[in-house]
């Protein structure tokens, strides 16, 4: 994997790997280290894991240096089995899985736009040497078909989470200036174009208008930073709205009344799991994988992409309604427990490996 900082793919293999080896696998993690990356949380927690790790400098995203480099630490470990995440390291693992001869699996974490564009075709001659495509959710699958990768070698394994983060928050919600009594709505996402805040924020201020107490907290950064902070002052949200950056989100899930999730697209949105584990009822989009995670009115409410007024809707009627609010999380909390478990993950994937 090309390692940049901890986002969900990292995330995934926090917890994918430990657990693979505590049922004997003796999974090793190569990373395609980026220098001047926030990747020292990623290899931090591998150590606390007892993951063993190899580094791989990555430079250009065409480097010959790097495959070399790539091709001798797979020598020299002479895995039975290699496995992919992330472009950089499909492309590179692929050409190293084919100079030694071991058996390729790769997993498709997004559904990224630019995988319909010209990459495709580079994509598909790469995916040909893999024994097996694992997606993260059924809309990846799809999705990665439509673009022209072969169904037969898809199999689906979905995420697994156990608990809610368990960092403390560097800056609490107390510590924001968030009072006691107010509700608390929480969304968590990088500021870019997929993760459409600027929708989030006209739903918040239909709801806010109903309910003037309430305040959006929004953790992450991102290119689009700047202009989210625009849109808040155009809606005359300063005040309501916080936006403290990247933050460990602990301490704000266990104080959050709603968790809000707006994105155009999403591969799977481990966030929601998050959530859910948190107890929270979820408003989200109904794009890609968030329907295999939410279920609308059972666990959550599902609205469509870039529908402000909808999500207005939305918010309203659970910051209305403690009891609904409550029961949805509470659902939430007991379908992420049995159909989200790093056990079955695990299993799914120490399957898939035998088999191959």
């Amino acid at each position: 994997m090309k390692v940049m900082g901890v986002a969900g793919a990292e995330q995934h293999l926090l917890r994918l790997l430990p657990a693979l080896r505590a049922r004997g696998v003796d999974a090793h993690f190569v990373g395609l280290d980026v220098e001047g990356s926030d990747a020292a949380r990623l290899y931090a927690g591998f150590e606390q894991a007892g993951v063993p790790v190899d580094h791989v400098r990555c430079t250009f995203d065409v480097n010959p240096l790097m495959e070399r480099d790539l091709v001798r630490v797979v020598r020299r470990l002479r895995p039975d089995l290699i496995h992919t995440h992330l472009v950089h390291a499909d492309l590179y693992g692929a050409v190293a899985a084919g100079l030694t001869r071991v058996p390729l699996v790769s997993t498709r974490h997004n559904d990224d736009r630019y995988q319909l564009g010209p990459f495709r075709y580079v994509d598909r001659a790469f995916a040909s040497s893999a024994k097996r495509l694992i997606a993260i959710s059924d809309a990846v699958r799809r999705f990665l078909v439509a673009a022209g990768l072969p169904d037969r070698k898809f199999e689906t394994i979905h995420y697994g989470l156990d608990e809610m983060p368990a960092l403390p928050s560097e800056v609490t919600p107390e510590d924001a200036g968030v009072r006691d009594g107010v509700p608390l709505v929480l969304a968590i996402g990088r500021m870019i174009a997929q993760k459409d805040h600027a929708t989030l924020l006209r739903g918040f201020a239909g709801a806010h208008a109903r309910h003037p107490d309430a305040m959006l907290a929004i953790l992450g950064d991102g290119p689009l930073a700047a202009e989210t902070r625009t849109v808040v002052d155009e809606l005359g949200l300063g005040g309501v709205v916080l936006l403290p950056g990247r933050l460990e989100a602990r301490d704000w899930l266990r104080r959050a009344d709603v968790f809000v999730h707006t994105s155009r697209w999403e591969g799977f949105g481990i966030v929601l799991l998050e959530a859910m584990l948190a107890g929270l009822p979820v408003v989200a989009t109904r794009v890609s994988a968030v329907p295999e995670i939410v279920v609308d009115c059972e666990t959550g409410l599902l609205v469509d992409a870039g529908d402000a007024s909808g999500l207005a809707t939305a918010l309203d009627g659970l910051l209305a309604d403690h009891v609904r609010a409550q029961q949805l999380g509470n659902a939430g909390l007991t379908r992420a427990r049995r159909e989200f478990s790093v056990e079955r993950m695990t299993a799914s994937t120490v399957a898939l490996y035998e088999r191959i």
